[in-house]
């Protein structure tokens, strides 16, 4: 495994750039802000992550710090993100927006990076909101009220994502618990039905 690269930048395109690391050329696939600190002529480092596929062969992923690969990895660990993906997520948006928009279910500011859209957008943040911790001093999204389990407030936080007011989801959740929905698809497509 490649995990970090220090040498000459010899080469940069618009997607990649060659690295020269003791006579061998590697050639990476940056984010922006990894580009950003590259001329060719230079020394340059970056933190990688190799890709091995049956479709794409052996692509290497560079990155400007071990922060952005981390936030990269948990990118690509969801279904439909992937590595070309969470490169230009990371190219349109800092990590500390990326985390944001995830602790705060901001589903715009994810959609607004091209080629990303709102369905990947919403299960972008539905499977990493547990696992990224919101930038300091960020409230990590809506607390569930007393009373009020966290699946009940997922789906709420689900149909507010759908454009739908919290008031209106409320009560279309509370009508599918009352219809007998048990987990959160359940509720979520009985309170669809209902709205």
């Amino acid at each position: 495994m490649i995990g970090y690269l220090k040498g000459k930048v010899i080469y940069i395109s618009a997607e990649s750039s060659i690295i020269e690391v003791g006579g061998v050329g590697y050639e990476v696939y940056c984010s922006a802000s990894a580009f950003s600190s590259m001329a060719e002529g230079r020394e340059c480092e970056v933190y990688t992550y190799l890709q091995v596929s049956e479709q794409n062969g052996v692509q290497l992923y560079g990155f400007s710090s071990m922060q952005e690969k981390a936030m990269f990895l948990k990118l690509i660990s969801v279904s439909g993100v992937g590595p070309k993906g969470g490169i230009a997520i990371l190219s349109q948006m800092s990590v500390n927006d990326v985390a944001l928009a995830i602790a705060t279910g901001d589903i715009k500011a994810l959609s607004s990076v091209k080629g990303l859209g709102k369905k990947t957008a919403e299960k972008i943040i539905v499977e990493l909101r547990d696992r990224v911790n919101a930038p300091q001093g960020v409230s990590a999204g809506p607390v569930p009220p007393v009373g009020v389990s966290r699946d009940d407030e997922d789906a709420v936080v689900a149909l507010i994502s759908l454009g739908f007011t919290r008031a209106e989801s409320e009560k279309a959740v509370a009508r599918a618990k009352a219809d007998g929905a048990k987990n959160v698809e359940d509720v979520i497509r009985l309170a669809l039905k209902g709205m």
